[in-house]
């Protein structure tokens, strides 16, 4: 008999799951392992050991100095605050292994026997902080993947495998390419010492400035009349910018291979985007900082707004502040041959910031999630700057 099969005792972990699977194959079978995927709420994941994983949650304090947070850790934080109803397709999900599996589909529950997040941790323990802090508007699911085994062997192998990675992300390959050396190059002009993130390596912190949001940033400022996408000059949809960045970066990439090709059809429109790009990057930059911490929404008592002990403004949610940013983008005008944002003396920011307000309650529902990807409250507050505008301009 196979000693593989055998189902041990040890310590139990019951966890609620909303679809489990059995995806064993014969390989598997003829193995004496079973293996299972589902989706589990994110709750679920907190309390299960790591034993088995070849590295714990790199934040731990535990018998050691606290580490600062990685660009990992960074994103998934992100997601959860942001973009929770994104989190299952955007995170990876957490690789399990026990020594076996009882199933009751009735109660929707699951218990596992001796078992250990093996591929996973750093998502684990940054869901573990969060939820010290945070309290999610529904249910987040993540994915799981369930190895039953007995077999130390297969365990130790699998580990070290799912752990594993040498994945070349996009912006290594905009950074090897040179395409971001005269952005960095046009940031340094105003900020001497200003460093972007060219590489995977390097980790957005006080040294690397996370480029991938600062693209995201400068396409929401991009203005109408010379915005590339056929059929929304008058009312560009810039819902993307907040969600996407993955999306903001290829096109900035396209942008820019197209406006170092003068044979390119497009060399010319892409040309004037990518000067704005340069002109832009220390205006988005500085923006998005003043917007994540705007002091003037004290009072305003959105409970999506991080506070501090004070009662100051910590943070902001990215769902609040890219409809503004956007909304801005009609005072980016050109001056002396070169993009500027001439903000009027006669709208103030609490004109603005009361706008803000009423658009995310009354068509976001007071979800910040939804205020980042709802073009309704895009259009609003770019109707509000564009009446600024035009009044401005007929004065």
């Amino acid at each position: 008999m196979n000693n593989k099969l055998k189902k041990p005792a040890g310590k139990q972990y019951a966890i609620a799951y909303h679809v489990i699977r059995n995806i064993t194959s014969p390989e598997d079978t003829e193995n004496g392992r079973k293996i299972y995927s589902g989706q589990i709420p994110i709750q679920s994941v907190t309390e299960l050991p790591t034993d088995e994983n070849v590295r714990d949650y790199l934040l731990e304090a535990e018998g050691r100095a606290r580490k600062r947070p990685t660009q990992v850790h960074n994103a998934i934080k992100e997601t959860l605050i942001n973009h929770p109803d994104n989190f299952s397709v955007l995170n990876s999900g957490v690789t399990i292994v026990a020594h076996d599996i009882i199933i009751d589909e009735k109660e929707k529950k699951m218990t596992l026997i001796n078992p250990s997040i093996i591929n996973g941790a750093q998502t684990q323990g940054v869901i573990r902080d969060f939820l010290k802090q945070y309290e999610l508007p529904g249910i987040t699911h993540i994915k799981c993947e369930i190895i039953v085994t007995t077999d130390d062997e297969i365990i130790a192998d699998v580990s070290i495998a799912r752990n594993y990675q040498n994945d070349v992300m996009n912006i290594s390959i905009a950074g090897r390419k040179g395409q971001l050396d005269e952005l960095e190059k046009s940031l340094q002009k105003a900020m001497p010492g200003t460093k972007l993130r060219k590489s995977e390596t390097e980790l957005a912190s006080a040294s690397f400035i996370d480029t991938e949001k600062l693209i995201q940033v400068i396409i929401a400022l991009i203005p109408a009349e010379i915005w590339y996408k056929a059929g929304e000059q008058e009312n560009p949809n810039k819902v993307f910018t907040y969600s996407q960045k993955s999306k903001c970066l290829k096109d900035f990439q396209d942008i820019y291979s197209k406006a170092k090709n003068i044979n390119h059809p497009d060399h010319q429109k892409s040309l004037i985007l990518y000067n704005f790009f340069l002109d832009a990057a220390p205006i988005a930059l500085e923006l998005y900082g003043y917007w994540k911490t705007q002091q003037e929404f004290y009072g305003t008592k959105l409970r999506s707004i991080e506070r501090g002990d004070n009662g100051e403004i910590v943070d902001i949610p990215d769902g609040i502040v890219f409809p503004i940013i956007a909304s801005l983008s009609v005072f980016m005008v050109k001056a002396n041959k070169k993009w500027v944002l001439k903000f009027p003396d006669i709208l103030q920011n609490q004109e603005l910031i009361k706008a803000a307000k009423s658009v995310y309650m009354d068509i976001a529902g007071s979800n910040p999630q939804t205020m980042g990807k709802s073009r309704a409250c895009y259009a609003a507050l770019l109707q509000i700057t564009s009446i600024y505008k035009r009044f401005v301009v007929q004065k």
